[in-house]
């Protein structure tokens, strides 16, 4: 007896869990009753505010609504945990081959920097005494050892978005713990995904909840925060384009002291080459380049490791007396403003730290920090001091320091490591580049291109045609007019040192915002990092004029490309958000809609997340019938990297029952890749809203078995009633706790009240197993007369009366993009005889 009264108890409470109540003067309690139930939050009278001046004339009556049924609470009970890439328990082969993989996809870029840094350097500031090289020296060490070292493998590594780096990846770690996204379509059923983890409180907390009001208050300080994540991407998609530039360029020129008539033409017309081919091969060196290529960058650090103790041997070991910071000091006085123009050249021993970041992917954090402090590091210091020993007894070898540096017997093997090292760094950043596109993409900052998915295994393989061309296009652009090396490394520079100092103020507000750890240590790294790096960015900008200029307009292109993307897409889904079918106008036409309902389910597509969506009206006037089952879906993506499938889709219903009209939103992360034909998406949307109806049935039938103990609530809810001097009814009562902290659901809005409609009193009284078995065989009777796709091109236009800067950002440079962006239908490949599309332009 007791156990049965348990179980009961445990329905009770999963029944008033999810039962809100509301506040109704008389007349509109008996319109409400009348009335079916619209989708949760759409469409709806507002509340009443019970601190208001005008509830004092007002009587209340505390009224329960009928449970929300939402599809998503019962799939996120059926999950254990969201399983991401977990490296416990893993052989000895697995360890030595991912460490392969590491050495090839995450340090290529940064390992092969010793190949250029001196050279460019000392272009800028010649070497006139053994002072000039130890401070050249200890200028490069401390680069190193603070900015890879410190900044990002023991700081950067760890603001990772649950395994995932990158500007993006910040970015959408920040909107997950504040709303401070410009594009207004996120609920709270978002965070209830059990990969939308968020921090547990600190001490730090009423700082960090400063901030975040802060932020979500103010439109300028949400759009200053994508202008600067948007600066940052644009800079590494410079990055993509000038990284093989200078890694072919460099490797490639040791060719001329090896062989003296190779001329500085030959060296452009090889390198050309070399780029076509790296990139040609890109889509099929992605998915396998780690194994294939991990053991030739070991070879490669293994030989600058071993040159570098050859040198310190054979030349002056002297030099590692720049381990004192004070030659740094002695360098500048000596120099001066040539030491300061010099900071451009060493700012390169850094390149590729972004590019660790970037590529943080499948590889845990603990394993890319040991990598690099026990393997990466040392040999890169060793490369370094081995090249300044050499050139302390060689002040006029600085052309090519690391290729004259190099033993003669050695030359020629050290020649084809270093082009194959230099290509393989070429690509890790063209990688790294794609990654940060489709995140912008998936976030809605850069119009959709074709993605392809190079490895089943791994989800970060991808693949881009379109970019992958466009790069290679730019990069022979910049190789052919700066054929210098000196000048490619100052646009290098430029690229490197703007998106790291996005990197830090972003990083700085998650320390802030996020980890909400002390201050001064905050404080510390910001003025820290961010002061070397302006002072290095001061020093590349002021050679810009000498032709590196180029990288800084194709930056400036592509911000001004995700801007307006961002831009427009915010006008196209606001105009959707302000056009969208009032709830009572469908009400009006009834259950079939003023036409004919044929058999079938029409999918509509639609970025709403809420509402009837205007193209919905256009389907309704243009078509002489629709469909007898209709479901908008809305393909959202989530800040977060990867949505489980078990969670994907998320299901309401919209209208009463006899209108048969349901909303899905399938939701994916920024590192999900759709790869679903359209035949396996119909099967996963069916099944998920055959799951939908039972749950809802077996909610309702809860709910009306609860009615038996109804006395027990009743006596509880009176009990928790203020009744004012003036008679109205407040409150008091607060739902289960327990019942929303385990689904994750914000306290504020667990008891926030909510406008959800009763069943019609008719409907209620049948049999919920009969009511079940009819929609259950009406959804197989519709499945089985097929299903069309309802796409509507929602496009946008500028006012007449706009400003002129409007009028050409929307309807030429958007209109542009759009054009030429890939539609969303086509990811689902649909046959034509199953489309049907209609077009709505919208003013803005």
């Amino acid at each position: 007896m007791s156990d049965h009264r348990s179980a009961k108890d445990k329905n009770k409470a999963k029944v008033s869990d999810s039962r809100r109540w509301i506040y109704q003067d008389d007349d509109e309690a008996d319109h409400q009753n009348d009335a079916d139930f619209d989708e949760y939050d759409e469409d709806l009278p507002p509340q009443h505010v019970l601190d208001s001046d005008e509830d004092d004339n007002v009587d209340y009556k505390l009224i329960r609504t009928e449970p929300k049924i939402d599809s998503f609470d019962v799939e996120a009970l059926e999950i254990p945990g969201f399983q991401r890439n977990d490296y416990k328990d893993v052989t000895m082969g697995k360890s030595i081959m991912m460490a392969l993989q590491m050495l090839g996809v995450v340090f290529g870029d940064v390992g092969t920097s010793p190949l250029y840094t001196f050279s460019v350097m000392f272009s800028k500031a010649p070497v006139n005494g053994d002072e000039d090289v130890i401070g050249a020296l200890s200028l490069v060490l401390y680069t190193l050892i603070l900015i890879p070292s410190f900044k990002y493998v023991l700081i950067v590594l760890l603001a990772n978005d649950d395994g995932e780096g990158g500007t993006f990846a910040l970015y959408s770690l920040i909107c997950r713990h504040a709303n401070v996204s410009l594009l207004p379509n996120q609920q709270p059923s978002d965070t209830r995904l059990s990969s939308f983890r968020l921090k547990v409180p600190s001490p730090e907390l009423e700082r960090s909840l400063k901030i975040k009001e802060c932020l979500e208050a103010s439109l300028a300080l949400k759009k200053l925060l994508l202008i600067l994540v948007l600066a940052g991407t644009s800079m590494v998609i410079a990055d993509g384009v000038v990284t093989p530039a200078m890694s072919v360029m460099s490797a490639v020129g040791g060719l001329k002291l090896g062989a003296t008539g190779i001329k500085q033409d030959q060296v452009v017309m090889i390198s050309v080459a070399f780029l076509v081919v790296l990139f040609s091969v890109q889509r099929y060196a992605t998915s396998k380049v780690g194994i294939v290529i991990g053991p030739a960058l070991l070879i490669w650090f293994f030989l600058l490791g071993t040159i570098g103790v050859y040198n310190l041997i054979k030349y002056d070991s002297s030099v590692l007396k720049a381990f004192n910071p004070v030659h740094i000091y002695y360098f500048f006085v000596r120099n001066s403003t040539k030491a300061w123009y010099s900071l451009g050249g060493c700012l390169l021993c850094a390149t590729g730290s972004e590019a660790m970041f970037a590529d943080l992917c499948h590889f845990s954090v603990r394993s890319v920090q040991f990598t690099f402090a026990f393997l990466v590091l040392p040999c890169l210091l060793l490369g370094y001091l081995g090249q300044a020993a050499y050139l302390m007894s060689n002040h006029a070898d600085t052309t090519q320091a690391f290729f004259a540096s190099t033993p003669s017997w050695a030359f020629w093997p050290v020649l084809l490591i270093a082009n194959i090292a230099a290509l393989i760094a070429s690509r890790t950043m063209t990688t790294a580049t794609f990654s940060c596109i489709k995140q912008s993409t998936a976030l809605g900052c850069f119009p959709r291109l074709k993605i392809i998915h190079t490895s089943r295994k791994y989800m970060g393989k991808i693949y881009i045609p379109v970019l992958n061309w466009f790069l290679l296009a730019c990069c022979l652009v910049l190789v052919c007019s700066i054929s210098n090396i000196y000048e490619i490394g100052n646009a290098y520079g430029i690229a490197e040192v703007g998106v790291m100092m996005v990197t830090t103020i972003l990083v700085t507000l998650v320390m802030l915002l996020i980890w909400q750890i002390k201050v001064e240590f905050v404080v510390s790294f910001a003025i820290i990092f961010l002061g070397m790096e302006l002072t290095f960015f001061s020093s590349v900008l002021w050679s810009v004029w000498d032709g590196s200029w180029i990288i800084l307009v194709f930056a400036v292109i592509m911000f001004l490309v995700m801007f307006i993307w961002n831009y427009g897409s915010k006008l196209k889904y606001e105009s959707e958000v302000k056009e969208k079918i009032s709830i009572d106008l469908m009400r009006q036409l009834g259950s079939n809609l003023g036409t004919v309902r044929a058999p079938g389910i029409g999918l509509l597509y639609n970025e709403l997340v809420k509402g009837v969506p205007a193209i919905f009206g256009q389907f309704l006037t243009t078509l002489p019938a629709v469909h007898s089952m209709i479901i908008f879906v809305c393909i959202k993506y989530i800040p977060v990297p990867l949505v489980p499938q078990d969670e994907r889709f998320l299901f309401r219903r919209v209208c009463p029952r006899s209108y048969h009209i349901f909303r899905c939103i399938a939701r994916y992360g920024y590192k999900d890749v759709r790869k679903e034909n359209n035949l396996i998406f119909e099967k996963l949307l069916i099944e998920s809203l055959e799951k939908f109806i039972r749950r809802e049935a077996q909610e309702r039938s809860l709910a009306s078995d609860g009615e038996e103990d109804s006395d027990y609530e009743d006596d509880y809810a009176s009990s928790q009633v203020l009744v004012a001097p003036n008679g109205s009814a407040y409150s008091l009562a607060i739902p289960l706790l327990s019942a929303y902290m385990d689904t994750r659901q914000p306290l504020v809005d667990a008891y926030t009240p909510k406008d959800i409609k009763s069943e019609d009193p008719s409907t209620s009284r049948t049999d919920p197993k009969q009511s079940l078995e009819q929609e259950l065989s009406f959804l197989k009777k519709a499945k089985e007369s097929g299903l069309v796709y309802l796409l509507g091109h929602g496009d946008i236009r500028a006012r007449k009366d706009s400003w002129f800067i409007k009028k050409l950002a929307i309807n030429y440079f958007y209109a542009f993009l759009r054009k030429n962006s890939r539609r969303g239908i086509a990811n689902f490949t649909v046959p034509h005889q199953q489309l049907i599309q209609v077009s709505m332009t919208y003013m803005v």
